[in-house]
């Protein structure tokens, strides 16, 4: 008797929670065939449960490093309760079963390998909450698998894109959440090309700690603080002037480099700044640092697909399109697909290939020494 084949067509769930630290993006996700490329895969309903402001700050401490081993331990698991409530939520308008959660959890700390040895990297949710709660089977925990290979464990989204956002030209997603990735997809027709994927730096985080810290709003809305001020060039080079922005692929970063504590100690020396000012310089480092990354890619890009919190501020649509003349910048909506939903629908991809037994070869983008079965399984 042959064994019985996995249940992989149907419905998947995707949960995200990102270095914006917002909230918890869930996708639900319908997937038909059971080839490594999805012959279907659509994209059914998509929320963000946001965080309540005092658990958003206490998972930006925990993500600096700011907590003890007890408070960590709290954490773990009040954050497995909201994503298996966020999990909830996609199960009650999906009408029927759901097949598995692919839980990326929050990244409390990420330390990419290098010269002086490898990577280690640690994410927050328990996912043994997520399937008691909801009575699912829970795959999470993916980037440990690729670290252990020797890789850098993100960007891991662009499994996703390489598999379902391939076009008959070259393209580049440019994800802009608190900290922002790149995807490059050479044209569907060419797979003599491999994609490129990296971190190109920050993306909204260093901007949201200074909105925070000089007017006490969360974000800068629709960009008008940065439109209003006057970016000091100076300034912009001192940021680019980290290391991180001349490394290699592949490459990878999170706040504990470009997240508020740095951004604070920057502001203490820069205090005479008009605050509209320092929004806008620290736009600029992103759009900036965003441009300079593509000459990384080893071939020519014709369009630019942005998605992620970033993506809906114009003044860094602005900046950056101003950066990369001769190519077009535009959202991934233009494209068909969700941009906020991207980040979700990619761990409900991940889920399914698990559940398929399928390995992930993203090595182009992590440096992993090969293609590798990411994650865990919690069992319902």
């Amino acid at each position: 008797m042959k064994p019985r084949q996995p249940e992989a067509e149907g419905l998947f769930i995707g949960l995200m929670s990102g270095t914006s630290l917002d909230g918890i993006d869930v996708a639900l996700v319908r997937y038909e065939g059971r080839e490594e490329t999805p012959a279907v895969a659509r994209l059914e309903w998509f929320d963000t449960l946001a965080y309540e402001p005092e658990f958003a700050v206490q998972l930006g401490e925990a993500a600096e490093g700011k907590v003890d081993a007890e408070a960590l331990c709290a954490l773990n698991f009040a954050l497995g309760e909201r994503l298996a409530a966020s999990a909830a939520a996609a199960i009650e308008v999906a009408g029927e079963p759901v097949l598995a959660i692919g839980s990326h959890g929050q990244t409390l700390w990420h330390c990419p390998p290098g010269a002086e040895g490898g990577g280690s990297t640690l994410q927050l949710g328990e996912p043994a909450v997520i399937a008691e709660r909801t009575g699912v089977d829970v795959i999470a925990d993916f980037r440990v698998r690729d670290v252990a290979a020797g890789g850098h464990g993100a960007p891991l989204t662009p499994a996703f894109d390489d598999l379902l956002l391939r076009t008959g030209h070259a393209r580049a997603v440019q994800n802009i959440g608190g900290m922002a990735n790149v995807t490059a997809l050479p044209s569907q027709d060419d797979r003599s090309t491999p994609p490129a994927a990296f971190d190109t730096g920050p993306g909204v985080a260093m901007i949201d700690a200074a909105v925070r810290r000089l007017t006490g709003a969360a974000w800068d809305e629709d960009g008008r603080l940065a439109a209003s001020g006057q970016v000091h060039e100076a300034l912009v080079e001192e940021w680019l002037t980290d290391p991180f922005f001349t490394e290699i692929p592949p490459r990878s970063t999170g706040r504990e480099r470009f997240g508020a504590s740095r951004v604070s100690a920057w502001l203490d020396k820069h205090d005479d700044l008009a605050a509209t000012d320092t929004i806008a310089t620290l736009t600029e480092v992103t759009a900036r640092s965003i441009a300079a990354s593509y000459s990384l890619i080893a071939f020519p890009i014709d369009e630019v697909l942005l998605c992620g919190g970033g993506a809906r501020n114009p003044e860094i649509r602005r900046r950056l399109a101003a950066h990369i003349p001769d190519v077009e910048v535009r959202r991934l909506e233009e494209a068909g697909w969700n941009g906020d939903a991207r980040e979700a629908a990619a761990f409900s991809l991940l889920a399914r290939q698990y559940v398929l037994g399928l390995p992930v070869d993203i090595a182009w983008a992590t440096g992993a020494r090969g293609a590798r079965r990411l994650g865990k399984r919690v069992p319902a």
